[in-house]
C-alpha cells in the first residue's frame, strides 16, 4: 500500500533551503519586497579566519535591505587594491595599485568577518518564517513545490531557491548534475594583527602556487591595524606550512608580505579548505532556482565568491517579485537568463587567473605581466577594469 501524501500545514510564496550567508540575504530580500517567505535550515557559520569584501552591487543590495549601515559600522572600508607579480617571472610587472577615488568612490567595498556578517542577516529576519531543521524530501510538483522536514511536517511555496551549499539536496532532488574539479591547492585563512597600517588597501600578491591576499579589517581596542589573509597553496606546501606553530607561521607569512606590514600576529583560530571549481547543468529546475554555492563555487580569488552570489539573491528576488507566479517557467527562464552569462565570465576569469600563475609558462606569464603592466600605465583602460569589477557589463 502507498504512502499517503504529506499534507502541507502552511504554504508560502516562496521557501529558501538554506541558512548561509546567501540564503539569509534572499530570505530577507523577498520578505522586504512583501511575499510570504520561509527559510529552512540550520544556521551556517564561516570557517576560522574568514572575511568577505562586499562590493559594487552587494552594497547596493544591503542597501535596499536596510543593512549597509550597519555593515560599514562593523566593517573596513576598502579604498584601494593593490596587485603585486610576486611569481618570480621575468616578465613582472610593476606593481598596480587600484584607487577608488579614481572612479569617483570613497572606497570600493567593504571587508567584514563572516561572523559578524550571519548574525546582522539573522537579527532582521523580520516578516520571514524560520524552520530550522534539514529537508528530507522535496516533491517538484506542476504548481508547487513540497517539502518534508525532519519532524515529518510538510511546507509549499510556488517557488523553492536553493541556496545549500556545494552538495545541494535540493539540486540533486531536481536532478540537476554538477562537475567539481580540483586544483590541488588549499586555502588557509585567518586574521592579523600589525604593527604598520594598511590605510584601507588590500594586496594580493600572485604567486606560483595562487594569490596571497591581505585585506584590511577594522581596528580593534587594543589592535589598531588589522587584516585578514587567505592564502593560496598547492596542498603539498599546505601539509607543511599548515602543521608550523604561530610563530615559525607568522615568520613565513611576514616573508611573503615582504614585511611591508611590520611585525605580525596571528589573531583567534586558523581556517583551511580545498580549493575546486564547481559547475552546473542548469541554474533552474521545476519550481527551483539556484544561488550562491548551490549554482557556481570556485576559489577565493578576486573577492569573487559571495559577491556572485548575492548577485544571485539579488536577481531572484527581483524576478520573483514582479511575476504573478514566482515559481512559472517564465519566471526561472528570466532568471537564468539575467545570470548565467555573469557566472561564465567570473569563473573563467578567476579560473584563468589561477592557472596562469599556476602553469608557469613563458608566454602565459608574458601575456598576464602585459595586461597588469597597461592597466598601470593607462588610465582610461584602468578606470574601465575598476568599474567592470563593481558594476559587471553581464550582470546589469
Amino acid at each position: 500500500m502507498a504512502d499517503a501524501p504529506v499534507i502541507p500545514a502552511e504554504t508560502f510564496d516562496v521557501i529558501v533551503v538554506g541558512a548561509g550567508l546567501v540564503g539569509l540575504a534572499a530570505t530577507l530580500g523577498f520578505a522586504r519586497a512583501g511575499l510570504r517567505v520561509a527559510n529552512v535550515g540550520r544556521p551556517e557559520r564561516g570557517g576560522p579566519g574568514r572575511t568577505v569584501a562586499l562590493l559594487g552591487r552587494s552594497l547596493d543590495f544591503l542597501e535596499d535591505l536596510g543593512l549597509r549601515e550597519q555593515v560599514e559600522e562593523q566593517g573596513a572600508p576598502l579604498c584601494g587594491m593593490r596587485i603585486v607579480d610576486d611569481s618570480g617571472s621575468i616578465f613582472a610587472p610593476r606593481p598596480v595599485t587600484f584607487r577608488a577615488r579614481e572612479i569617483g568612490r570613497e572606497s570600493f567595498g567593504w571587508n567584514i568577518e563572516n561572523a559578524r556578517l550571519g548574525p546582522l542577516f539573522e537579527a532582521a529576519l523580520v516578516g520571514a518564517r524560520r524552520f530550522q531543521q534539514e529537508v528530507v524530501a522535496f516533491d517538484f510538483g506542476a504548481d508547487r513545490a513540497t517539502l518534508t522536514l525532519a519532524d515529518g511536517s510538510a511546507i509549499a511555496a510556488r517557488l523553492v531557491v536553493g541556496a545549500d551549499g556545494r552538495s545541494s539536496p535540493s539540486r540533486k532532488a531536481a536532478g540537476i548534475d554538477a562537475t567539481t574539479r580540483g586544483f590541488g591547492q588549499t586555502a588557509l585563512t585567518l586574521q592579523l594583527r600589525h604593527m604598520r597600517d594598511h590605510d584601507d588597501v588590500s594586496t594580493e600578491f600572485h604567486t606560483r602556487e595562487g594569490p596571497f591576499t591581505l585585506v584590511p579589517l577594522p581596528p580593534a581596542p587594543d589592535a589598531p591595524y588589522r587584516s585578514s589573509l587567505v592564502w593560496l597553496m598547492r596542498d603539498a606546501s599546505y601539509a607543511r606550512i599548515g602543521a608550523l606553530d604561530d610563530s615559525a607561521l607568522i615568520a613565513e607569512i611576514r616573508r611573503r608580505a615582504h614585511g611591508f606590514l611590520g611585525d605580525m600576529a596571528i589573531e583567534g583560530a586558523r581556517g583551511a579548505f580545498p580549493m575546486t571549481v564547481q559547475r552546473v547543468s542548469q541554474l533552474t529546475g521545476r519550481r527551483l532556482a539556484l544561488i550562491g554555492d548551490a549554482a557556481h563555487a570556485f576559489p577565493p580569488i578576486g573577492a569573487q565568491g559571495l559577491n556572485l552570489g548575492l548577485r544571485d539573491a539579488q536577481t531572484i528576488v527581483a524576478e520573483a517579485t514582479r511575476a504573478a507566479d514566482p515559481g512559472a517557467e517564465t519566471t526561472l527562464a528570466a532568471y537564468a537568463a539575467a545570470r548565467r552569462p555573469d557566472i561564465m565570465t567570473r569563473t573563467l576569469g578567476v579560473g584563468l587567473l589561477n592557472m596562469s600563475l599556476l602553469a608557469g609558462f613563458g608566454p602565459i606569464d608574458a601575456a598576464r605581466g602585459l595586461g597588469l603592466a597597461a592597466l598601470g600605465a593607462f588610465r582610461p583602460l584602468r578606470r574601465l577594469a575598476m568599474r567592470e569589477g563593481l558594476n559587471p557589463f553581464l550582470a546589469r
